[in-house]
C-alpha cells in the first residue's frame, strides 16, 4: 500500500519525470524555479484584476465595502444578453486561462509531496501577495485565497 506523506529530502520529481533532483544544487535551483513561479503567479493575477477593474469602469479613489459587493446573478449582461467584445475583456479571459494553468501546475508540483516544494510554493504565494495584491485590497472585486481559483 503506498502513503501519500509529505518528506525531506533532495530527491524529488517535479511534473515530469525528466525534472527529477539529485544534487542539492538542483533540488535548490528547483526551489528557486518553484517560489518564482508562485510570485509570477500573484503578479499575473494582479494584473487580471486591474484590468477587470478598469474594464468595469468601477475603478474608484477609496470605495466602501458594501460598494465593492457584487451580485453577478442579479445583473444583467447589457442589451438584452449580448455580450460585448472588447480588447479588456478577451484580455482578461487570455490572462485568466493563463494564470488557471500556473494555478493548476503549482497545485500538481506540491502534489510532489516534497516538503521543501511545498514550502516554496507557498512562501512564494505569500511573498507575491505582498509585493502585488496587498496594497489594494479594498479596490478589488473578488479576493479569492484559492491559489487555482
Amino acid at each position: 500500500m503506498m502513503h501519500m506523506t509529505f518528506y525531506w529530502g533532495r530527491e524529488v520529481t517535479i511534473l515530469v519525470n525528466s525534472w527529477h533532483t539529485k544534487t542539492w544544487l538542483g533540488y535548490s535551483l528547483s526551489l528557486l524555479a518553484c517560489l518564482i513561479a508562485s510570485i509570477f503567479y500573484q503578479y499575473l493575477e494582479n494584473h487580471r484584476m486591474r484590468l477587470k477593474l478598469i474594464s468595469s469602469g468601477s475603478v474608484k479613489a477609496k470605495p466602501s465595502p458594501s460598494a465593492t459587493i457584487d451580485e453577478p446573478l442579479l445583473r444583467t449582461m447589457g442589451g438584452g444578453g449580448k455580450v460585448r467584445w472588447s480588447a479588456a475583456r478577451v484580455g482578461g479571459a487570455v490572462l485568466f486561462g493563463i494564470n488557471s494553468g500556473i494555478g493548476y501546475l503549482l497545485m500538481l508540483v506540491v502534489m510532489s509531496f516534497n516538503g521543501g516544494v511545498f514550502l516554496a510554493v507557498v512562501l512564494g504565494l505569500a511573498i507575491g501577495y505582498l509585493l502585488f495584491r496587498s496594497e489594494d485590497e479594498n479596490s478589488m472585486l473578488l479576493d479569492n485565497p484559492c491559489a487555482c481559483a
